[in-house]
C-alpha cells in the first residue's frame, strides 16, 4: 500500500478518491434502455453475455427453491437463524420506536401514521462470491417494517442456478419471489417491469460498480435506499493498535472485488510500516489474492497525519462506509466522527464480523453519502402518512395569514379556495 504524509487534508481527500471509468455510464445507460424496451428477452441476452447462462423461465419455482434446501447444511441453517435473529431483534426495537400519533392544535386535527412500503426489491450480489448475508440484511429489515411483497433477484451461475445458499436465506427470512438476474439489467427489471417481473416501489441492496450506478440512473424513476458499493473500509489506529489486527482488517473487505477502497489513517509511522510489512507478508499466502492485491494497490493507501485532530477531520472527509476505530480512547475520537456509515470501536470489532453476527446491518453507505445516512433498517421500508382535517371556523381564522402568502408568491386562487368556504 502507498504510505502517504498528510499536510492538507481538504487537498489529499479531493485527489485520492477513487473514480469510477466513464465508460461505465454509457455500458450501464445502455442495459437500462434496452430492459424498459425489450424486457425478458434482454435480461436473457444479458445473462448469457455476462454470465453464459441460458435462461429459459427468470423466477425460480417451488421445486428449485425446495431442491436448494436439499444442498444446505443444518450448521448452515443454524447460522443463518442465528444472524437472522440478531438483526430481527435490532430491527424490531428500532420499530417499536415509531407510534401513530395524532395531534390537536388550534382546531386543526392532524395524524401521523407509520405504513410499510408495499413492494420492494433487494439486489443480492453474486458471481464474485456469495452473499447469503446480504439477503439477511435486505430483506430482514423489510419483513419487520410489514411489506408484503419483498423481490430477491441474485446473479445466476453459468448453469443458470442461484447460489443455493442465497435461496434458501432468501426464503428463510421471508421473501416472496425469486429470481435469477443480476447486474444493472437486474435493477432495470425492478425499476420498469417485465413480462415475468412486476416492478416495486423501491430497490435496496448492496453491490458492483455496475449495480450501484444503475441504482442511481433510475432513482427518477424508482425510489433506491442508498448507494451501497463497491465495499469501504477505513480505520483509525494509533500506536496502541495491533498492526496485525489492522493488516487483516484491511485485507478482509479489499477480498471483495477489485475496486473497494481501504484504508488507514495513522499518526505513527511505525505502525504505517508495521502494517504494510504483514501485509505484504501476507499477500501471497492468502485466498482471493489476486483481488486483495490489485484493490490495495490500486485504492488503498496508509496515511501518516500530523495529530489526533487531522486524523478525525481526514476521515470525516472521505466518509468511508466502514470506519474501525482502534486508538488508546475509542470514544473520544467517535464523538467527533459525523459521516462514516457505520463505526466500529476497539480493537476487537472488527468490522468483517459487523457483516455477519453482530446485530448491524452491513448495507451501508458508499461513495461519501455517509454525510447524510446510515446503514439499511426497518425506517428504509417505512413511510410517514400524513392526515389532516379542519373547519371553516379555522380556516377564517387562518384567512388573513392565508392572503398575504399567496399575494406575496403571485398565487391568488389559493386564497380564493379558503375565501369562497367562509364567505
Amino acid at each position: 500500500m502507498k504510505i502517504i504524509r498528510v499536510t492538507n487534508v481538504e487537498k489529499f481527500s479531493a485527489q485520492i478518491l477513487p473514480k469510477q471509468p466513464q465508460k461505465n455510464r454509457s455500458i450501464v445507460e445502455s442495459i437500462l434502455k434496452n430492459v424498459q424496451k425489450n424486457g425478458d428477452s434482454a435480461i436473457r441476452k444479458y445473462e448469457k453475455q455476462f454470465s453464459g447462462a441460458k435462461i429459459t423461465s427468470l423466477r425460480l419455482s417451488q421445486n428449485e427453491i425446495n431442491n436448494a434446501f436439499s444442498k444446505v447444511s443444518k450448521k448452515e441453517i443454524i447460522a443463518i437463524q442465528q444472524a437472522k435473529v440478531r438483526l430481527e431483534k435490532t430491527e424490531s426495537i428500532i420499530k417499536s420506536i415509531l407510534k401513530n400519533k395524532t395531534i390537536y392544535a388550534n382546531g386543526i386535527k392532524i395524524s401521523k401514521k407509520f405504513i410499510p412500503i408495499q413492494s420492494v426489491g433487494c439486489y443480492i450480489p453474486g458471481g464474485l462470491a456469495r452473499y447469503p448475508s446480504s439477503v439477511i440484511m435486505s430483506v430482514i429489515p423489510a419483513k419487520i417494517a410489514g411489506v408484503k411483497r419483498i423481490v430477491v433477484v441474485s446473479p445466476p451461475n453459468s448453469d443458470g442456478n442461484v447460489d443455493p445458499l442465497t435461496v434458501v436465506t432468501a426464503k428463510i427470512c421471508g421473501a416472496t419471489e425469486i429470481y435469477r438476474i443480476g447486474g444493472a439489467q437486474a435493477i432495470a427489471a425492478l425499476s420498469y417491469g417485465t413480462k415475468s417481473i412486476i416492478k416495486v416501489d423501491k430497490i435496496v441492496g448492496p453491490g458492483g460498480a455496475l449495480v450501484t450506478l444503475a441504482k442511481s440512473m433510475i432513482s427518477d424513476k424508482t425510489s433506491i435506499d442508498m448507494l451501497a458499493g463497491p465495499t469501504e473500509l477505513g480505520i483509525i489506529a494509533d500506536v496502541t493498535a495491533n498492526p496485525k489486527y489492522v493488516a487483516l482488517d484491511l485485507i478482509s473487505q479489499s477480498e471483495h472485488s477489485n475496486d473497494t477502497f481501504c484504508f488507514l489513517i495513522t499518526n505513527s509511522e511505525k505502525l504505517a510500516k508495521s502494517v504494510n510489512k504483514i501485509i505484504t507478508e501476507l499477500i501471497n499466502k492468502i485466498k482471493r489474492s489476486d483481488y486483495v492485491k490489485t484493490s490495495l494497490k490500486e485504492n488503498g493507501f496508509i496515511a501518516i497525519c500530523k495529530n489526533n485532530s487531522e486524523m478525525i477531520k481526514l476521515a470525516n472527509e472521505l466518509s468511508p462506509e466502514h470506519l474501525q476505530i482502534m486508538t488508546k480512547n475509542p470514544n473520544s475520537f467517535a464523538s467527533k466522527i459525523t459521516s462514516s456509515g457505520l463505526i466500529l470501536l476497539g480493537h476487537d470489532t472488527p468490522s468483517s464480523a459487523s457483516d455477519y453476527l453482530l446485530g448491524s446491518n452491513h448495507i451501508l453507505p458508499t461513495n461519501k453519502f455517509g454525510k447524510t445516512r446510515g446503514s439499511l433498517s426497518v425506517l428504509d421500508f417505512i413511510k410517514t402518512n400524513t392526515e389532516v382535517s379542519t373547519s371553516k371556523p379555522v380556516l377564517s381564522k387562518i384567512s388573513k395569514h392565508m392572503e398575504l402568502f399567496t399575494e406575496a408568491e403571485g398565487l391568488p386562487n389559493h386564497y380564493e379556495a379558503v375565501r369562497g368556504r367562509i364567505q
